[in-house]
């Protein structure tokens, strides 16, 4: 893990008067961890209430699933069946509950399959807007590039096609409003992190970047779980020749330090991986 330290925002001392009983809803919010007292809960309060909220998100579906094949010669990775329901089918009922109901899928081989399944997305009580991949092998730059025009304006949350996690995302979007980074990037731990994007990281910054690895003894455990939060800036950093977030984007965006990592204490499975896959058919436990 990396150390680094780094400056916020300037604040201004003010006084208030508030009633008992907000607050003791003041102090309710206090945690210790996150929320540390009064001030920095009444700060987090305010900021809660007034921000906008984010209420559009992409779902990048447009990959081939070759370590998945024989299956996803005949289905898109996405639509892989996990409690009786496809994986992009959980990732969709997760937004809803967030009240994150616009939604584009950015599709690619097999994508008509996940296009008939869903519809418009009434029957799931969202709006499903597809995008077909412009070439048949896209990278996540790519891809997210493509739907500029829909996203150029305001924060969205993007989330990869083969992840499946357990994540409170009206949290995260709380986290992200607060921060005021260009990306918010939900952080899990594993045991073989060099398989996935490896993140070095100070307090709630990531600072380090580095998508699969060389495995060394001290390498960190904390990986990138496909799952962001977006400013609409982060479409400065990406032209048409980009080709992926992983690669290109993240790592620069690390050293700029521009990237705050969301750890979330949930279940979270890379169904792209048949090892991953056959342990999240045993061991999900998703909600609707």
């Amino acid at each position: 893990m990396i150390i680094k330290s780094y400056f916020f925002m300037p604040k201004t001392r003010l006084t208030i008067t508030l009633k008992k009983d907000l607050l003791d809803q003041v102090d309710r919010v206090i945690d210790d961890s996150r929320i540390r007292n009064r001030s920095h809960a009444i700060e987090y309060l305010l900021s809660k209430s007034l921000a906008s909220k984010i209420s559009k998100a992409v779902i990048l579906a447009g990959g081939k699933g070759l370590k998945m094949r024989p299956f996803t010669y005949e289905m898109p990775k996405a639509m892989m069946p996990i409690g009786g329901k496809p994986v992009i089918e959980h990732t969709i009922e997760m937004l809803r509950n967030s009240e994150i109901r616009d939604i584009t899928v950015s599709l690619g081989p097999l994508g008509g399959k996940i296009k008939e399944h869903f519809g418009s997305g009434t029957r799931f009580s969202v709006k499903l807007e597809y995008v077909k991949q412009t070439k048949d092998k896209v990278g996540t730059a790519e891809a997210l590039y493509q739907v500029k025009d829909q996203f150029c304006s305001r924060p969205f949350v993007l989330i990869y096609g083969d992840v499946l996690a357990e994540i409170d995302l009206s949290d995260m979007i709380d986290f992200h409003l607060s921060h005021k980074g260009l990306v918010t990037m939900a952080l899990t731990s594993v045991e073989k992190s060099h398989d996935w994007g490896v993140c070095g990281i100070s307090g709630s910054k990531v600072l380090e970047f580095c998508e699969k690895p060389k495995p060394t003894k001290d390498m960190s455990h904390v990986i990138n779980a496909g799952v962001y939060i977006m400013e609409p800036k982060i479409f400065n950093y990406i032209n048409s020749k980009t080709i992926k977030l992983e690669k290109d984007i993240f790592p620069q965006l690390a050293k700029e330090e521009k990237v705050f990592g969301y750890f979330f204490k949930g279940r979270w499975f890379d169904v792209g991986k048949p090892d991953s896959y056959e342990d999240a058919v045993k061991n999900w436990n998703g909600k609707k």
